[in-house]
């Protein structure tokens, strides 16, 4: 029996929250995909797509650092409730108008910032729900549920919408969101700080932000994170355009691209629910293979090459992801673990459209075998960076 398995049986609480994860997330990305192709049908889709998908990532990442903040102020199982009661509202109310453009970008907007306040207080809760040298393990259990349960949504979405249509789909959404909530209700009272000893909401946001700015290994680990997105976030432009124009396959190849990263991230958390230790040399050997994955993709010369790198890149992702996050839970105090979360995801967010961006000029000029190559180059370059920061935060 591995460590995860051992957690969600003998863990009531921990698989709670597990559970609440996996089906938020569900709902979430089978809700995404119906906005998408509901978006996709009328004039101006190619905008109103790429609007969507940017105020989904760049909404919560101007306000990390804030967002982080609630997590630290509130009893951490009230918060996720009400953020999941607040994603069934938004979403409800979606699925019973299908409003225009500006409304349903405010609604994902505001969405979108309470998913990312969730996740911020299941990370900060997480130490309080399990003992500190199984925090990896529970890190991979729930990268494995989100991500597996985010695989499934789009095939759910695809056999319901033949049924009952866009607003069906985001009904559906909206009470996964409820179920969501009443599954978090199962978990026991999660206090934070002392109320006497809080600022202001700004006051208690620059706190945070002082505090990352002094932690070097704290700095290191979260800029190395933001950096290797930034880098590397354009690759989930340019799969479809390598597999079209660079390898010249069609859609079949473009959806089993796409779905070799998620197979690597599952098998990534698999491998990891059974053992992480050794958590700085797990992030600095996540930064190098997702970012090499990258740079080798680029002069794949196959569709099976390309599926394998991009399935070991997924491999990287995952190590990153459990690395990174029982460090922060081991390392942080935990009256400030919420805002350090919060400000990480805001920078991944934002990390994610500059490199969207950037990716898509550089799509335009070379082409995506070109980019791939540059993505991961750059990739690798933070990561040496990275290392040699890290390196030196734990020395002093």
């Amino acid at each position: 029996m591995t460590e995860t398995s051992r957690a969600l049986r003998r863990e009531p609480a921990f698989r709670a929250l597990w559970t609440a994860r996996a089906v938020s997330v569900a709902g979430d990305s089978a809700g995404l995909v119906a906005l998408l192709l509901h978006l996709s049908e009328g004039a101006g889709q190619a905008f109103a797509v790429a609007a969507l998908l940017l105020v989904g990532d760049v909404a919560p990442a101007l306000l990390g650092p804030l967002t982080g903040t609630l997590s630290d102020r509130f009893d951490a199982r009230r918060l996720m409730v009400a953020c999941e009661l607040v994603q069934a509202v938004t979403v409800g109310v979606l699925a019973l108008t299908l409003p225009g453009l500006p409304v349903m970008l405010a609604l994902v907007a505001l969405r979108s910032v309470a998913a990312q306040i969730g996740q911020s207080a299941a990370r900060a809760a997480l130490p309080s729900l399990l003992d500190g040298p199984r925090l990896g393990a529970a890190n991979a259990a729930l990268g494995l549920g989100s991500n597996g349960t985010e695989a499934v949504g789009p095939l759910l979405a695809a056999a319901l919408l033949p049924l009952v249509g866009i607003s069906g789909v985001l009904a559906l959404d909206a009470g996964s969101f409820v179920v969501s909530a009443a599954i978090l209700l199962l978990l026991p009272a999660i206090p934070r700080g002392a109320p006497e000893e809080r600022s202001s909401l700004l006051g208690d946001a620059r706190q945070g932000l002082r505090y990352l700015r002094g932690a070097r290994l704290v700095r290191a680990l979260c800029l190395g994170f933001v950096g290797v997105v930034a880098c590397n976030g354009v690759d989930d432009v340019a799969l479809v355009y390598l597999a079209r124009d660079g390898l010249g396959a069609g859609e079949r190849a473009v959806a089993a691209l796409y779905a070799a990263v998620g197979i690597g991230l599952l098998a990534g958390y698999l491998v990891l629910g059974r053992r992480s230790g050794r958590l700085v040399l797990l992030v600095v050997a996540g930064f190098a293979v997702s970012s090499a994955g990258n740079l080798l993709t680029g002069p794949a010369w196959a569709v099976a090459v390309a599926f394998g790198l991009q399935l070991v890149r997924g491999v990287g992702l995952a190590a990153i992801d459990v690395g990174v996050t029982t460090l922060l839970q081991r390392t942080v105090p935990s009256a400030l673990l919420g805002r350090v979360f919060g400000t990480l995801y805001g920078g991944i967010g934002a990390a994610a459209g500059v490199s969207y961006l950037l990716g898509a000029v550089l799509l335009e000029a070379a082409g995506p075998r070109v980019t791939f190559v540059v993505a991961g180059g750059t990739g690798l370059a933070v990561t040496a960076v990275a290392a040699v920061a890290l390196h030196r935060a734990r020395a002093a």
